[in-house]
């Protein structure tokens, strides 16, 4: 239990200042609580903590969707941790992109079930051939669907999905404005 303590106690050091101050209170919280015998508070308090860190995680995911490509506009943007029970929860970060009538959502997600359960798929040429039309942008494997979606997996954990009523074509140079280097890594 220590071990866990000294863990979060050294991911407080990696998370911005505005929010350390509560995340720090909340695991100094649980130590007390475990010390004081306390073993359930102590783990809520650590359950809080978590949510907290993987709040601050999906805001960095969010800093990976591409600005508004020329002509386009940003229009939404959000981002979860252990949210979206629809996804399994986990982390998701998405914005919207529209251009006169058309529409591009782009969502990332890791963490989740979801990416476990489309990971089979996506890193299989073969499975992702019966999936639709399989590409490869910035050495990146994809699928376009029949019905226009594509759909990635990035490093092994970062599921890609780009949707909405433009043309494919605007959907794969969304895709191409992403960092996949940097999705990798996250």
């Amino acid at each position: 239990m220590r071990t866990l303590f000294a863990v979060a106690t050294a991911l407080i050091c990696l998370t911005p200042a505005a929010h350390a101050d509560e995340i720090s209170e909340t695991i100094e919280a649980a130590l007390e609580a475990y010390e004081a015998g306390d073993a359930k508070l102590a783990k809520e308090e650590l359950d809080y903590a978590s949510q907290r860190l993987n709040q601050l995680k999906a805001r960095g995911l969010t800093g990976f969707l591409p600005e508004a490509l020329e002509g386009w506009e940003r229009d939404e943007i959000g981002s979860q941790a252990t949210g979206a029970a629809a996804f399994g929860g986990g982390l998701m970060a998405e914005a919207v992109y529209v251009k006169d009538n058309a529409d591009v959502s782009l969502r990332l997600m890791a963490d989740n079930p979801m990416v476990a359960a489309m990971g089979t798929a996506l890193s299989n040429a073969a499975i992702m051939g019966s999936m639709g039309t399989v590409k490869r942008i910035n050495r990146q494997k994809l699928v376009v669907t029949p019905d226009g979606e594509i759909q990635a997996l990035i490093g092994g954990r970062v599921l890609v999905q780009i949707e909405g009523d433009a043309e494919v074509e605007d959907k794969l140079s969304y895709f191409e404005a992403l960092d996949i280097d940097g999705l990798k890594n996250f």
